[in-house]
C-alpha cells in the first residue's frame, strides 16, 4: 500500500475514534463529573496499553528518564482536551466542538512547524498555508456563530 494511502486511512481512523470518544466522555462527564471521566478515560486507556505492553515486552519504558521534562506534560493535556470536549459538546453540539478544537490545534501548529518546536520537521509558512488556515477560520466561525 502506497505511504500516504495509510496515513490518510490511519489519520481517518483516528479521528473517527476522536469523535466517538468525545460525545462519550462528554455523556460521562455530565452524569460523574469532569474529574472522574477524565479520570476513568485515562485510567481505561492505560489498563488497555498495558496489556500488549506485557505481552510484547518489547519497549523502551524503562527509559522513560531521559525524555526531556516538559514531554512529561502531554498527559495534563490530554486532560485539558478531555475537559474541553466535556464542557463544549452539550453546550454547542459535536461538530461546533470539534471544529474550536481543531481551529485551536491549527492556532499552535503552524507555528510548531515554521520554527521545528518539539522536534518537528521544519515546514515554514508559505502564502498558500496561510490562506488555508484563513479559509478553515472562516469555516470555523461559520459553524460555531
Amino acid at each position: 500500500m502506497h505511504p500516504l494511502i495509510s496515513i490518510v486511512i490511519i489519520g481517518l481512523l483516528g479521528g473517527m475514534a476522536i469523535g466517538l470518544q468525545s460525545p462519550m466522555v462528554s455523556l460521562m462527564s455530565q452524569r460523574l463529573g469532569t474529574l472522574e471521566s477524565a479520570f476513568i478515560v485515562h485510567f481505561g486507556g492505560a489498563v488497555v496499553i498495558l496489556i500488549p505492553m506485557l505481552f510484547l515486552r518489547s519497549g523502551n519504558l524503562g527509559n522513560w528518564r531521559s525524555l526531556p521534562w516538559y514531554v512529561l506534560g502531554a498527559g495534563a493535556l490530554g486532560l485539558i482536551v478531555v475537559a474541553g470536549v466535556s464542557y463544549m459538546i452539550p453546550r454547542v453540539g459535536v461538530a461546533a466542538s470539534f471544529t474550536l478544537l481543531i481551529a485551536g490545534q491549527l492556532v499552535v501548529s503552524p507555528i510548531l512547524d515554521h520554527y521545528g518546536f518539539l522536534g518537528v520537521h521544519i515546514r515554514p509558512m508559505d502564502s498558500s498555508r496561510t490562506l488555508g488556515l484563513v479559509v478553515v477560520f472562516i469555516g470555523a466561525w461559520l459553524t460555531v456563530r
